[in-house]
């Protein structure tokens, strides 16, 4: 409702207060009354007029009210119900909500009429009967504004409600919104990372071979290629969840381990000495188990190519528990604090891959040397994540 109507409807109730009141104050009959003059109409008017500020002062129109009808019947001028001019006053402080400030004010002057009638001869049934009809439209009118203001209230909670319910679902969004983008962004950095580092030092060791072992070139250039198209079938398949929003075709989401074969052998050719050992598959695990385990030994051995150096050696486990899957990977060369340092996204991703997982992981220094890499992640993981199909 704008100011316009507003004012239009406080001015059709102070209209209409006005008209009653005036009406009354004429037709008013009354034995030893006073003659009704200019000052009783004059009271009349100032009955309706602070109706004009009842939203914005409900108690103060009540009580201002209250006083002039006070007044008025104090003068000793014809009286009439004061139900009539308290009615829409007592409904608007009962909106607002005062209903201890306002009780007071019928109950004052009903009880005054019932007494005065009693006390000028009315029989008390008589005034009970005359008073009642006064007291049921003051009721009725109290109760109105009570009833208003609580479906106002209800209606407000209903609002706040759908507001925090929409605001949930935008938190919601944004924050399933982050998760794919920073699950995206790992599954680029460990496709890309792995096939710019492989490629490195394949291409390095074909450039040390071209004069000495022309012979070797070509098969250095063949592992690069293979790494090449790896790699881009591996991105063609992270886009393709881009373009289908995210939904992934079950198992060909992502490489697992039954790719550990080709890894070992793309990391073997760009020189580094690795073993791999794997004990007996005691359960299949989940997909997104499948796939965790293969990035993290491929980031691993990747991160061993970069930063352990020419010479460095490592060593690849799978282990194999009743109820969980242990990577590891070891390897005794440098690059100790290259790897362990906060400015890389590799270790970030792979302890995010794990952690979601509901596993634990660790990185760091190993114990004679080199570094350290060791997830144990859970064969079927509980959860939101066992229950997102796109890659862990």
């Amino acid at each position: 409702m704008t100011w316009v109507r507003r004012w239009a409807t406080d001015l059709a109730v102070a209209a209409a207060v006005l008209a009653v009141a005036e009406i009354a104050i004429s037709t008013g009959r009354e034995p030893h009354a006073v003659a009704r003059d200019w000052l009783a109409y004059t009271l009349g008017a100032a009955m309706a007029g602070p109706l004009l500020a009842r939203r914005r002062f409900p108690l103060a129109t009540l009580y201002v009210v209250a006083a002039v009808l006070l007044v008025y019947y104090a003068l000793g001028y014809p009286g009439f119900p004061p139900s009539l001019v308290l009615v829409a006053p007592l409904y608007g402080v009962l909106l607002a909500g005062g209903l201890w400030w306002a009780l007071p004010v019928p109950v004052a002057f009903l009880s005054i009429g019932f007494a005065v009638s009693v006390r000028d001869g009315l029989r008390p049934l008589e005034a009970v009967a005359v008073f009642l009809p006064q007291v049921a439209v003051v009721a009725v009118a109290m109760l109105l504004g009570a009833l208003v203001r609580s479906r106002r209230a209800y209606a407000a909670e209903v609002r706040r409600r759908l507001r925090l319910a929409e605001d949930e679902r935008r938190h919601e969004t944004e924050r399933r919104v982050t998760e794919e983008r920073l699950r995206i962004a790992r599954e680029l950095h460990d496709t890309v990372a792995h096939a710019i580092a492989t490629i490195t030092v394949q291409s390095g060791a074909a450039l040390h071979l071209l004069d000495r072992e022309p012979h070797r070139v070509r098969e250095t250039l063949t592992a690069i290629r293979q790494t090449g198209k790896a790699a881009l079938g591996e991105m063609r398949s992270t886009l393709d969840l881009l373009r289908s929003d995210g939904a992934p075709p079950g198992d060909a989401a992502g490489p697992g381990l039954d790719r550990v074969p080709d890894l070992l052998e793309a990391v073997r050719a760009a020189g580094l000495d690795v073993t791999f050992d794997s004990e007996p598959a005691v359960a299949a695990p989940a997909g997104q188990v499948d796939r965790a385990a293969y990035r993290i030994l491929q980031e691993s051995l990747t991160n061993v190519l970069r930063h352990a150096g020419p010479s460095a050696r490592a060593r690849a486990r799978l282990a194999w528990g009743p109820d969980r899957l242990i990577a590891e990977v070891t390897d005794d060369g440098a690059g100790v604090d290259g790897r362990a340092s906060t400015g890389g996204h590799g270790l970030t991703g792979m302890r995010e891959r794990v952690e979601r997982l509901g596993g634990q992981f660790e990185a760091g220094p190993g114990a004679g040397g080199g570094f350290r890499v060791r997830a144990s992640l859970p064969l079927h993981p509980a959860g939101p994540a066992a229950d997102h199909g796109a890659p862990a």
